[in-house]
């Protein structure tokens, strides 16, 4: 029973498995095609054009140069690059004063290793100055001289951005697909509150603060997305008219994000509320409505910042705006059948929330503070 038990989800895994490789391999056609070309075409240009042998380094830094890593495409040919000559010039010089063997080589790469780190952070930055540096002790030199290397290295990161000018991909799609993730978790993180109040189950509360936590990759990731692709907006021409789109989701971000910590802290404090009893029948009803409302404006916000269509969008934010504008006019304790400090708190903690996705929407802030009610 076990055993067959054990073989279902074996199977069940593996199908799993190679529909995600299927699917992962179908949307990584066109890089790859692209690295493809480059690095061949990096190659051939150094070999037939330059005259060295056996190039492998153009080819080598194209691909890393174009990959499929989200940092900046120029900052990894610069990487590239600079690495690669110093490399070379530690190498050499260390060889002249060390001698080639073993010992040498690991005093090389060592001394390599720290420099570049010393120099940057840059994680191809320090494995090209240790390579190089390390190859330089532990081979003979090419034909045309060690730096010949380098400058293959020169040549892949210029086919690199060439590739990334001339034949772009559209650098708002990965930022909305990352937006559209980080403002999902929100609002099942609400919802998740919401749940929690109308059950009045702690362990609920704490299971959307776990959520709300684990958003915080989400939004470091989106941040390197945007580098990178305000990057390729800068130096493809056919995208450069998308800056402003790309410079508006970096502005929401950065209140998405607040709204997320304000988040986690009101679902701690809505934890404590939920185990001391401190709400009524009646705040209860009334703060999960509201939660549940805002969860739905969120759900709005969603759309207008990651549609295509720029009508689209603008119509779901003008929506995302008057929804939340119209929960966030109600965000006073007395409003909200609050009668304990406790529960008072909670609301307290959620005005800021409220405040952070009204300016994520395109409110000023000035006036996504004057909607929330007075205080006296």
């Amino acid at each position: 029973m076990a055993a067959a038990k054990g073989l279902s989800a074996s199977k069940r895994f593996l199908r799993t498995r190679v529909r995600t490789g299927l699917v992962r391999s179908r949307t990584s056609l066109v890089p790859a095609i692209q690295m493809t070309v480059c690095a061949v075409g990096a190659y051939a240009f150094a070999e037939y054009v330059l005259g060295h042998q056996g190039p492998l380094f153009a080819a080598t830094s194209s691909l890393i140069a174009l990959g499929f890593s989200r940092d900046p495409r120029l900052r990894r040919v610069i990487e590239v690059g600079l690495g690669c000559t110093l490399g070379i010039v530690v190498g050499d010089l260390l060889l002249h004063w060390l001698g080639a063997g073993v010992w040498q080589a690991a005093v090389v790469l060592l001394f390599s290793i720290l420099l570049a780190r010393f120099l940057d952070s840059g994680t191809i930055f320090t494995t090209q100055l240790g390579l190089q540096s390390l190859l330089v002790v532990l081979l003979p030199a090419p034909a045309g001289g060690p730096f010949t290397r380098s400058l293959d290295a020169v040549v892949g990161g210029v086919c690199a951005l060439l590739v990334t000018i001339l034949v772009p991909k559209d650098p708002r799609r990965e930022p909305r697909k990352d937006i559209r993730k980080i403002l999902h978790e929100l609002a099942e993180v609400l919802r998740e509150c919401a749940k929690a109040m109308i059950d009045s189950d702690s362990t609920t509360a704490w299971h959307a603060l776990i959520r709300g936590r684990n958003c915080q990759p989400l939004v470091d990731r989106m941040r390197q997305t945007l580098r990178a692709s305000g990057e390729v907006a800068t130096l493809a021409p056919a995208h450069r008219r998308h800056r402003d789109e790309l410079a508006g989701l970096e502005h929401s971000l950065e209140y998405i994000d607040l709204a997320l910590r304000n988040s986690r802290v009101f679902a701690r404090r809505l934890t404590s509320a939920i185990n001391h009893a401190a709400l009524s029948d009646e705040a209860i009803d009334s703060i999960s409505e509201v939660l549940q409302e805002t969860a739905a404006a969120v759900d709005e916000l969603t759309i207008g910042l990651s549609e295509q269509s720029e009508g689209t969008r603008r119509a779901h934010l003008r929506r995302a705006r008057a929804d939340l504008t119209d929960v966030a006019s109600r965000l006073h304790p007395k409003m909200l059948g609050v009668q304990r400090l406790e529960g008072e708190t909670v609301v307290m903690l959620f005005r800021p929330l409220m405040v952070d996705l009204l300016e994520a929407s395109g409110m000023e802030p000035e006036e996504a503070r004057a909607v929330l009610p007075p205080l006296q």
